[in-house]
């Protein structure tokens, strides 16, 4: 069987699109949720379990899900390969290898388009591990996204996701501050994103302005918004020894302060 583990704006649709592909795909949630094929019992989840996408928030959820309150590396029985797909810092990446048995392939399956791309199944995956684990996983990814970048060995993916990241956060903060400008200069800001989006300052969330669901968000702390300040921190944890971290600090700082746009 394969499962995801949490079940929220990406594990969700996510999980829709496995089970399009395949009759075998179940969810787990610790939030009870409607469908049926996603569980919060855990206990129902673990036993026919081969497979897992983990979709969780972050690296405490993570150690929970596979160590801890749940301890899912102990408890699947049958559990030969687990996805990474939580975005988290790369040197928390790198030290699962040494926490998991040998016999359980890991891969880190980072993924870039948020929920419009989970939902229509755009999915870009950042991946890291060995060439024939990727190989082998690229149909099942093939369900739920569109493009896959092989970047290396074993935490190589969730390397180039929190640098993806830290570029997506600083359009974010950029862009908001650019839309707020325009509005105290009195322009169309529609006008203005049509412009953006074919001149050169376009960026992803400019150009998907009315279809990226946090675009218009203020920062809370279990929101996309939050999520981008945590992205921001991974990024952080694994910046080189001497980098000069000022401009991301002041990118998060920045993005930690937005207020919602209506």
């Amino acid at each position: 069987m394969i499962g995801v583990a949490g079940c929220g704006r990406m594990g969700a649709p996510m999980l829709d699109a496995l089970r399009d592909g395949t009759a075998h795909a179940m969810g787990f949630d610790v939030v009870a949720k409607d469908p049926d094929y996603i569980t919060s019992d855990f206990d129902a989840f673990v036993p026919q379990l081969e497979t897992v996408f983990t979709v969780v928030r972050d690296a405490d959820e993570t150690d929970a899900l596979l160590f801890d309150t749940q301890n899912l590396i102990a408890a699947a029985p049958v559990l030969r390969r687990i996805f990474i797909c939580s975005t988290l810092s790369p040197r928390y990446v790198h030290a699962l290898r040494a926490r998991v048995s040998d016999h359980i392939t890991l891969i880190d399956a980072p993924m870039s388009g948020a929920q419009a791309g989970a939902e229509d199944r755009s999915l870009s995956f950042m991946l890291g591990g060995a060439q024939s684990d990727i190989d082998d996983a690229i149909p099942l990814l093939s369900l739920m996204g569109r493009h896959f970048h092989h970047m290396g060995p074993f935490g190589s993916g969730m390397q180039a996701k929190v640098l993806n990241n830290l570029l997506a956060a600083s359009h974010t903060a950029m862009t908001r501050l650019v839309l707020d400008w325009a509005d105290a200069a009195g322009l169309d800001t529609d006008k203005l994103l049509a412009l953006i989006k074919t001149s050169s300052g376009q960026n992803w969330l400019a150009s998907g302005f009315e279809t990226i669901e946090f675009a218009k968000d203020g920062h809370a702390a279990d929101n996309s918004i939050g999520v981008l300040v945590k992205d921001v921190a991974a990024a952080l944890d694994a910046a080189p020894d001497g980098a000069d971290m000022t401009l991301p600090k002041i990118v998060q700082a920045a993005i930690r302060n937005l207020t919602p746009r209506d």
